[in-house]
């Protein structure tokens, strides 16, 4: 999502979180929503990266193993590429401010996955607009013309003119940017088309760009041979019964063997409330993509807080995605500074059958070793510090309730149903500070677990400012933002008989 807006003036939740949006800053919620106003273009600039010193990055619910920038507002991955062992992470900033505005592309660097290093801002505003978000891939072949092994990102420029795709290139491993002289490459069609997704597509032998409709709902396919000049093949579009006006949003699509998944952001139409995302399996033949029958929305994370994420390129058949840990309800207010948002944790996709049904999984990568101590038991006091992992196998045969603490009386609460096999977390004022936003209280989010047998392995990973929680195998993940005053460290589990494991994470700064 590109464009920071509060369009939510008042909500109801139940205690089953039954939601009622009372009214929107827009008179017709089909309409873009309107962003800010531009700021008046200036020459682009390119701020220094900040450098880290010793004892920095520990202000309060700064995540010690997610990656946030030094400072000021963040929210979309983008242009994410693996090359020369070097994994790069664009997203959309403000190197201004922390909040939302004069959106540009900052970077940062890992050699693996869980270390970042923050780089100059790649990209800022230029005559076309602001740098909404986009993708990036190596051009091995030199198709563009721009050299082989080129660096060629792909963006949306966003200005007087609306919202147009616009293309630039580097050639010394993404640390300079020459922009492409004839954006932009696709022009604005109806000022809805955002977030251009590009991979080669090797039967085909061409460049498959996803193009979101945004409001008009849809993902667009186009296709190139020299990423300059595109043509539409297709759009894929379905109806989700329920939700009749949300916003499409970060296409992300891959091959799973036989299979392909279509992953789409959307706001509002989440799980429960706000940004959530959605994905499709189906067949894409290089010029459609068809669903399977399926019971759609299937969703990548039943949390608030893991939206617009999508996959690195150029990493073979592994598939690695990272999501922007926060929701468009109240992104703007969550009590950070002076930066504003974090990443999820990098979570590895594959592709399974459930009960005869193809289910997206997502766990953490396996480089979480990295900053791992040892397993030990879990008692009711845990010895941690910065972050942490928590695992507990727990029995089916009876309700559960699990509960993380702090000295402050602060609780975040876990509940398994035995008999429906479900899931429900609650994010009350019990888990900590709630009050800058009237949306941020859930009092219930539910997930199917979606495990077969008698026991579930939960793995959960507690930071300063977050909870994401995942069956071991990850077929059921939820992703939460919370705001304790110091990390949860009680734990507590009624019901079924358990087992539990506990490893400290090291700060990553």
């Amino acid at each position: 999502m590109k464009k920071f807006w509060n369009f939510f003036s008042a909500m109801m939740v139940t205690a089953t979180m039954a939601v009622t949006i009372l009214g929107c800053t827009s008179d017709d919620p089909k309409k873009e929503q309107p962003a800010p106003e531009p700021p008046t273009p200036v020459e682009p600039v390119d701020p220094p990266a900040p450098t880290p010193t010793p004892g920095s990055y520990t202000e309060l619910y700064r995540p010690q193993i997610h990656f946030t920038p030094a400072k000021n507002w963040m929210n979309d991955p983008n242009g994410m590429v693996y090359v020369d062992g070097v994994y790069h992470l664009f997203y959309q900033y403000n190197p201004q401010g922390n909040s939302w505005g004069n959106m540009s592309w900052g970077h940062a660097t890992s050699t693996d996955l869980i270390h970042w290093t923050e780089q100059t801002v790649a990209l800022t505003r230029d005559e076309l607009g602001d740098i909404f978000s986009g993708s990036a891939v190596i051009d091995h072949n030199n198709t563009a013309g721009f050299g082989a092994g080129a660096m060629v990102v792909f963006y949306t420029s966003a200005g007087d003119a609306g919202q147009q795709q616009s293309m630039a290139y580097s050639t010394d491993g993404g640390k300079n940017f020459t922009r492409y002289t004839a954006n932009p490459v696709i022009k604005n069609n109806d000022d809805r088309q955002r977030d251009p997704k590009v991979f080669w597509h090797a039967d085909s032998q061409q460049w498959i760009m996803s193009l979101a409709k945004g409001w008009s709902k849809g993902i667009e396919f186009f296709g190139s041979t020299d990423m300059k000049t595109w043509t539409k093949l297709s759009t894929f579009v379905v109806d989700l019964p329920g939700r009749p006006d949300l916003q499409w949003e970060c296409p992300d699509l891959l091959q799973f063997g036989d299979k392909w998944v279509l992953i789409v952001s959307v706001n509002p139409g989440g799980p429960v409330l706000g940004s959530g995302t959605m994905y499709f399996v189906g067949q894409f033949d290089g010029k459609e993509f068809k669903a399977d029958a399926l019971d759609y929305p299937l969703w990548l994370d039943y949390g608030m807080d893991n939206y617009a994420g999508v996959t690195w390129s150029n990493t073979g058949d592994r598939k690695l995605l990272i999501g922007w840990m926060n929701n468009w309800s109240y992104a703007g207010d969550v009590p950070c500074s002076p930066w504003r948002s974090a990443m999820t944790l990098p979570r590895e996709l594959k592709l399974i059958n459930y009960n005869g049904t193809p289910l997206l999984t997502n766990t953490v990568v396996s480089e979480i070793d990295k900053i791992a101590g040892s397993w030990l038991s879990a008692g009711a006091s845990l010895d941690v510090k910065d972050a942490y992992q928590l695992r507990i196998k727990l029995n089916l045969d009876k309700n559960s309730t699990i509960t993380l603490g702090n000295s402050f009386d602060e609780k975040f609460v876990i509940d398994i149903n035995a008999s429906s096999s479900m899931l429900t977390v609650h994010r009350t004022s019990a888990t900590g500070k709630t009050n800058f936003n009237g949306t941020f209280s859930v009092p219930s989010m539910r997930a199917p677990l979606n495990v077969s047998g008698t026991t579930v392995t939960l793995d959960i990973y507690v930071d300063q400012s977050s909870v994401e929680l995942f069956t071991e195998n990850g077929t059921m993940s939820m992703t939460n933002l919370i705001f304790p005053q110091s990390i949860y460290n009680t734990l507590t589990v009624s019901g079924a008989d358990y087992e539990a494991q506990v490893r400290q994470l090291s700060r990553i700064w």
